[in-house]
């Protein structure tokens, strides 16, 4: 078996090296056929039933407000109920024909069940889940003292999305639905200060891949890496107190489109702005750069103050 794997470690690169030359110019031609096409037959999303999760504000309203602007019927969650019913407002005035809301908390189970039920009980069916709820927390991981409450980013980061899905799968498998995730090129390019945050993403990533090869497709699943973008996350300390400040900042409207135009085409991925993928090539091709950069650049710098969670 030793010798096997000795065999292995020479044989599969020199193949690999071989076959890239000769493998990638076709199917690059066949993926950029293939998006031609999915761009033409896009999906019409009128009359149709969207949830949205985090959708009081950022990233989830204005993708509600895209959804509205093509005639679809939404359903809004968030754990913050009071912005929700002018979200919802806007989205009549945008077009949508049918709005309603719904408080949860998408890290209790329970609640997750909830507000699918209520969907599908309201709107007899579903055809596109957007994973949107997320929170941040930001500080060196050495200079934390207490962990209480840090699964807190898990529970919402992660389990939000999964628990949502469970309950959703069956009703968008009847539709041939589609899933949004909302990960983030975080999970990539590994910012400093934000390590929770990072790995909750990874995890994301990670699983939906998995989810995809499960379902098969059956149902799509379009994997969203965002960067900077212009919402409650990226405003205030958070640029500042991370020496971010000088990464141009994307516009929430120009994201929440871009979104739906690509979950619409039915992509596997997409990264806003889509400059901010090279860092996924930076670091599988020279990750020594990368971790290099972030750290002469970002972490090189007075600590802050310890913080309890």
């Amino acid at each position: 078996m030793d010798l096997l794997h000795k065999f292995l470690n020479i044989a599969v690169p020199l193949l690999m090296l071989i076959a890239f030359p000769f493998f990638m110019p076709p199917f690059l031609l066949l993926k950029f056929l293939s998006f031609l096409k999915r761009s033409i037959y896009s999906e019409k999303v009128s009359g149709k039933v969207v949830l949205i999760t985090g959708a009081s504000s950022g990233i989830g309203k204005h993708v509600a407000y895209e959804y509205a602007r093509r005639g679809a019927h939404l359903a809004l969650v968030d754990i913050r109920d009071d912005h929700l019913p002018i979200v919802a407002n806007k989205a009549r005035e945008l077009g949508s024909p049918e709005v309603i809301v719904v408080r949860a908390d998408v890290s209790k189970v329970e609640e997750c069940k909830q507000f699918v039920d209520e969907t599908v009980n309201y709107f007899g069916r579903l055809d596109h889940l957007v994973n949107n709820a997320g929170v941040i927390s930001g500080s060196f991981f050495e200079d934390y003292t207490k962990f209480t409450d840090v699964s807190s980013i898990m529970d919402v980061n992660f389990w939000g999305s999964v628990y949502g899905t469970h309950y959703a799968i069956p009703h968008l498998r009847k539709s041939k639905g589609k899933i949004v995730v909302m990960a983030s090129t975080g999970a990539n390019i590994t910012m400093p200060r934000i390590s929770f945050y990072n790995a909750s993403k990874a995890a994301l990533t990670s699983f939906f891949e998995t989810l995809r090869t499960e379902i098969g497709s059956n149902i799509g699943i379009t994997i969203v890496t965002p960067g900077l973008i212009d919402s409650e996350m990226t405003r205030g300390p958070f640029i500042q107190e991370g020496k971010i400040s000088w990464v141009p900042v994307e516009s929430t409207e120009r994201c929440a489109k871009a979104i739906v135009d690509s979950t619409c085409r039915g992509d596997m991925y997409l990264t806003v702005p889509s400059w901010m993928g090279w860092g996924f090539w930076t670091r599988v091709l020279c990750p020594e750069v990368l971790e290099w950069g972030l750290h002469a650049i970002l972490v090189k710098w007075p600590h802050t103050q310890k913080k309890d969670l």
